[in-house]
C-alpha cells in the first residue's frame, strides 16, 4: 500500500468512524481551552475536566487568576501534576494577556508561544479549536499511530508533524487530528496493542508492526 493509498484509506475509515470530533477538553472560550490545554500536559483529559470546574469556579479569565496567588493554584490543579510548573505558567500567562493582549488570547503561532508554558502542541490545540486556523498538533497519540502506519520515520513529534501535514490536505487537518487521537485511545492503544485487529493497522502493511 503506497503512502497516498494509506492516507485515503485512514480518512475513509476515520469519517466513518467519528463523523463528529467534539473537543476533548471542556472549555467555553479561548482563554479556558489555552488553560486546560496547558494542564493536560501529562495528564489525561478526562482528569483535566475533573479539575477545571474547581478552577474555573474561582477564575475563568486572566483577571480573576492573577487574583490567585500561584500557589492557590497549584494547590488546585495539583492532580493534574506538572503543578509547580503549571500553575506559575498559568498565572504568568494572565498577567500577559492583560499587559499586552488586553486579556484576550492572541490569534497566533508567535504570540501564543511566547507565553509561559505555552509549547508549539499548546499553540496549535488553540489555534485549531479556538480559532480554526489550520494546523496539525502532535500529542502522543498522533505520534505513535503515524509511525505505526508508515506515514512518517520521525522519531520526534516536529518531524511528525512536518509529514503529516504533506501528506494530508489542509483542510482536513483540524479535525483529522482530533479524529487520529479518538482512533488512537479506542482501536490503537499504546499497551495491548494487537496489529492483527486493529481496523488501520492490520491494512497498513508495515512489518515491523508484526514482531512480538
Amino acid at each position: 500500500m503506497t503512502k497516498n493509498e494509506k492516507v485515503e484509506r485512514i480518512m475513509q475509515l476515520l469519517e466513518e468512524l467519528y463523523p463528529e470530533t467534539p473537543v476533548p477538553l471542556d472549555h467555553k472560550d479561548p482563554y479556558t481551552l489555552l488553560i486546560a490545554v496547558l494542564l493536560s500536559a501529562q495528564c489525561t483529559d478526562k482528569k483535566v475536566n475533573q479539575i477545571t470546574p474547581f478552577l474555573f469556579a474561582k477564575a475563568d479569565n486572566p483577571y480573576d487568576m492573577i487574583e490567585m496567588s500561584v500557589e492557590e493554584i497549584k494547590e488546585i490543579i495539583r492532580p493534574c501534576g506538572l503543578s509547580p510548573m503549571k500553575s506559575k505558567g498559568i498565572h504568568g500567562l494572565s498577567h500577559i494577556l492583560i499587559d499586552k493582549h488586553e486579556g484576550k488570547v492572541p490569534q497566533s503561532f508567535a504570540e501564543l508561544e511566547a507565553l509561559p508554558a505555552v509549547g508549539h502542541k499548546t499553540a496549535s490545540v488553540v489555534m485549531s479549536q479556538a480559532f480554526g486556523v489550520p494546523a496539525f498538533p502532535v500529542d502522543t497519540h498522533i505520534h505513535r499511530l503515524a509511525w505505526r502506519w508508515g506515514l512518517t520515520t520521525g522519531r520526534n513529534v516536529k518531524q511528525t508533524e512536518k509529514d503529516l501535514k504533506r501528506l494530508f490536505p489542509e483542510e482536513s487537518w483540524n479535525k483529522l487530528h482530533l479524529q487520529i487521537i479518538f482512533f488512537g485511545r479506542e482501536y490503537c492503544p499504546a499497551k495491548k496493542h494487537d496489529p492483527y485487529t486493529c481496523p488501520l493497522c492490520k491494512d497498513m502493511g508495515r512489518k515491523t508492526l508484526f514482531k512480538k
